[in-house]
């Protein structure tokens, strides 16, 4: 293993936040799901235009959730980083390809499926005393148990040295990043912490110490996660038999020797309250510092998320395998510029519930880096729209496509404008509202940017929509990013294809309406009458109901 390869897992842990909380609760998808304060390639109005979470719903085939959380924040803060994705599509064909590898993957992670759930209960729970273990309240949103934490403790820090442990029977990898993966796994049996998980933990003046740390000659109390203990009971036991055989034996001239047993029958309900003292007191200072241990340790963050990259590939596998459609993993370029050039794209959302579903080819390159595009309402446009997006994210994620074949470079920012009409800023309308989003977006695109404009510069006058748009796409045009309107107006779209600027596409139409495949070209048509005639509202519609209505009132008035 070398050090380059070693760097590989570091760029992905390091880049997104752990999977595992140092807090007091755990993870969830909301601390993973982009804000407007805080997002990295996909923004929150973005996240929402494209449907994210549908598309998480599609390709989530995780068996731990470990794995779920691994696949969202990959969807929801993709990587950047060309290299990171070509070793992870590595990964992905070896899993594909291998028979051994894959099924001892996927054997090794249905096996941590099952008892994942200890270390989060031994991590987050609470534990309210008592001598006996409850079921968690998890409908609460509290994870509460009855008893010290013993159970969880003994459960939790063994599922985590059966990780471990399992690790090592996994066959030969070729892959770099499945290495790095799994040796970051093995690797944590060198940790301190995996030593005071694995135990035996042993107490020194309020400190730990490890089977390797403990003095050899100095005898330290070590630490037993079970209520019931040997040696104080034994001592509890020892002290009341002396007790008793002194007042039976030894003094019996005293007269006294009732009081041995009445020192008995005072004892006995007093053991259950010693136990109870010394289950909170482990408690309170053992378990809860050892736990807090172990949920700031990058090592064991590292260790789980592990087990959760490697769910992820698998995922990515079988939702491969849930589409008859060809499925391809995109060549994936380092270049300073955006590129996406797609063969027959499908989207992902619809390729499964429309087996008809019409592919259409996405060329975003240096010549066609502005992308326009025409026809009227109900031909395709957004949805092949939301094709680029989406496809865009599944490679970044390195996952398959729904394509024949594929390149792209991996952008920084991928910006998606839809009318929002339902958040206008007050005072400001809706050309305002629209064009403060317009502005956000320009002022934070790179040339390693995908924007996406559903309509522009909307709410205004005819002439000032067609100088606003032309300075704003010209504007994009030089930044340098991949940017495609959608757009009815073909008069700006003649003036810029006078200038050389843009690629153009349009909805191609038959005798009975649009074909939803994108041929080259500009719409002058916007087939409005047939939209109309299709919903029942076209002047011919009008005109009828007004004639009943007419027709209706003079029944009344006769």
């Amino acid at each position: 293993m070398n050090n380059d390869s070693k760097t590989i897992l570091d760029e992905i842990i390091w880049r997104h936040p752990f999977i595992l909380s140092s807090g007091a609760h755990p993870v969830s998808i909301e601390d993973f799901r982009p804000t407007e304060a805080n997002y990295t390639v996909l923004d929150s109005k973005t996240y929402d235009a494209i449907e994210a979470e549908r598309l998480f719903s599609k390709i989530n085939h995780t068996q731990t959730q470990m794995g779920q959380m691994c696949l969202f924040r990959s969807l929801a803060r993709p990587i950047s980083d060309a290299m990171v994705l070509q070793h992870k599509q590595d990964a992905l064909r070896e899993i594909e390809s291998n028979t051994e590898v894959r099924e001892a993957l996927s054997n090794f992670v249905e096996r941590r499926a099952k008892k994942e759930h200890e270390l989060k209960y031994l991590l987050y729970g609470e534990f309210l005393g008592g001598l006996t273990t409850d079921v968690p309240a998890e409908r609460t949103g509290k994870l509460e148990f009855g008893g010290f934490g013993y159970h969880q403790y003994r459960e939790g820090t063994q599922f985590v040295v059966d990780t471990v442990e399992a690790s090592r029977d996994l066959p030969q990898i070729q892959s770099s990043y499945l290495q790095t993966v799994i040796k970051t796994i093995q690797d944590f049996e060198q940790s301190r912490v995996y030593q005071l998980m694995k135990g035996p933990v042993f107490l020194a003046n309020d400190k730990f110490r490890t089977r390797q740390e403990k003095p050899r000659f100095i005898p330290l109390p070590r630490f037993r996660p079970t209520i019931f203990k040997w040696v104080p009971t034994l001592i509890f036991i020892l002290a009341v038999y002396l007790i008793m055989f002194f007042f039976e034996y030894v003094a019996p001239d005293l007269g006294a020797s009732y009081i041995g047993y009445g020192i008995l029958v005072l004892t006995v309900p007093v053991f259950p309250i010693v136990l109870l003292a010394m289950g909170a007191s482990d408690r309170d200072s053992i378990i809860y510092p050892l736990r807090r241990q172990f949920k700031e340790s990058q090592e064991l963050a590292k260790t789980i998320e592990a087990v959760g990259f490697l769910d992820e590939l698998l995922s990515f596998y079988r939702y491969r395998q849930t589409l008859k459609e060809e499925m391809i993993l995109p060549k994936v370029l380092d270049e300073p510029h955006h590129l996406l050039i797609v063969d027959n794209a499908k989207n992902p959302l619809l390729v499964q519930e429309k087996p008809d579903f019409v592919p259409n080819d996405i060329i975003l390159d240096t010549v066609g880096r502005l992308l326009i595009i025409t026809g009227p309402n109900s031909g395709g446009k957004t949805a092949y729209c939301k094709t680029i997006a989406q496809i865009q994210l599944l490679g970044q994620m390195g996952c398959y496509i729904p394509a024949t074949s594929g390149q792209l470079v991996p952008v920084e920012h991928i910006y998606y404008q839809v009318p929002d009409p339902g958040q206008l800023d007050a005072g400001m309308g809706r050309f305002g509202h629209e064009l403060k989003r317009t502005r956000e977006i320009f002022f934070n695109s790179t040339p390693r940017s995908l924007v996406v404009l559903d309509e522009l510069s909307e709410g205004t006058t005819f002439e000032e929509k067609m100088t606003l748009s032309e300075y704003i796409l010209k504007g994009f045009h030089h930044l340098g990013a991949s940017s495609i309107l959608v757009t009815h107006n073909h008069e700006l779209c003649e003036r810029l294809q006078s200038e050389g600027i843009g690629r153009y596409v349009q909805v191609e139409f038959a005798s009975h309406g649009p074909t939803h495949k994108l041929i080259d070209g500009i719409s002058r048509i916007s087939h409005a009458h047939r939209v109309a005639s299709e919903i029942g509202f076209s002047k011919e519609d009008v005109e009828r109901h007004l004639e009943k209505h007419l027709s209706d009132i003079g029944q009344k008035v006769q």
